[in-house]
């Protein structure tokens, strides 16, 4: 199993995006899975900038969409408009149609427009007016928000968050990483230069690659177990479904060729289980969702071979 494609999507990443390779691996990951991600930090943390460092990195059509409140869904999937010159009305396509589509500060998208993004993350198919229009078969979405500002913004519903495979924090940068990153943004645009390490057709090969990494019953099992145990917590309101059982495996094999291996371990759906299922519940209580998901974690026996 060839390996070196994935490890140089996380290399060339972080020729821009210093200092977070957690981070820059774990999106990796969710795009090895054919998933879409989710980043949620303060401004100024670097989000925009990891999510066109990847763009960049796996070629192909790239929009961007800088989410405002009086954005209206078509405005993301294109709409119909009357052609004079054949007297009907032709299809005008939208950003989404993309392989990669980067949504700025998605919470400050009105609820309508929010909805429009949903058949697409779900089943990369955009219906207007009537009819389906698919998009490319790679297509993902990197969105980013901010959850500290409430000004202008419209919380995601639980049925959207559900759709982002993984959610990313970036952690605080060292001094010597955030020294690194403003002489570097200083001296021009890092990553209008970045250079892409694979096309649209290579990235899909490593989808199917993913798909092919050795899934046991036990890690499978073990998995599926830990997004039950989140239903059946007393400290949490709504726990993540059975599409979150299948985000955690699928990202498990990701991880698992990203790290050079041709089967999961339980580690790596120990690791991912934070950032898949996270983001999937409502705690009832004040522990931040990630202390839930890592105690469920904890709490679940892992499997061993035998």
């Amino acid at each position: 199993m060839d390996v070196a494609p994935a490890a140089r999507l996380v290399a060339n990443i972080e020729q821009v995006v210093r200092g977070q390779h957690a981070a820059v691996e774990l999106l990796t990951i969710a795009v090895l899975a054919g998933g879409h991600v989710l980043i949620e930090d303060a401004p100024g943390t670097g989000k925009t900038t990891l999510a066109q460092s990847v763009a960049r990195t796996v070629g192909g059509a790239f929009q961007r969409v800088q989410a405002t409140a009086d954005l209206m869904p078509s405005d993301i999937t294109g709409s119909s408009v009357w052609d004079p010159s054949r007297r009907e009305f032709s299809f005008v396509p939208g950003p989404v149609f993309a392989d990669v589509l980067l949504v700025d500060e998605l919470n400050r998208m009105p609820p309508r427009t929010q909805s429009a993004l949903l058949e697409v993350m779900a089943e990369r198919m955009v219906t207007v007016d009537g009819v389906r229009h698919p998009v490319p078969p790679s297509f993902f979405l990197v969105a980013t928000q901010n959850p500290l500002e409430q000004h202008g913004t419209y919380p995601l519903p639980e049925g959207q968050l559900d759709r982002f495979d993984v959610r990313i924090h970036l952690k605080p940068l060292t001094a010597v990483d955030e020294f690194t990153v403003v002489r570097e943004q200083l001296t021009g645009p890092t990553v209008a230069t970045l250079a892409p390490v694979l096309d649209p057709a290579g990235l899909n090969a490593l989808r199917d690659s993913v798909r092919a990494v050795f899934l046991a019953e036990p890690v499978l099992e073990y998995a599926v177990k830990l997004a039950r145990s989140t239903r059946t917590d007393q400290r949490i309101r709504a726990g993540a479904g059975s599409r979150a059982a299948i985000a955690l495996a699928r990202c498990a094999q990701a991880r698992a060729l990203l790290h050079g291996r041709e089967y999961v371990a339980p580690e790596d759906v120990a690791e991912l289980a934070g950032p898949v299922l996270a983001h999937r519940i409502v705690p009832a209580v004040a522990d931040p969702a990630e202390t839930l998901i890592n105690d469920l974690v904890r709490a679940q026996p892992v499997p061993v071979p035998v």
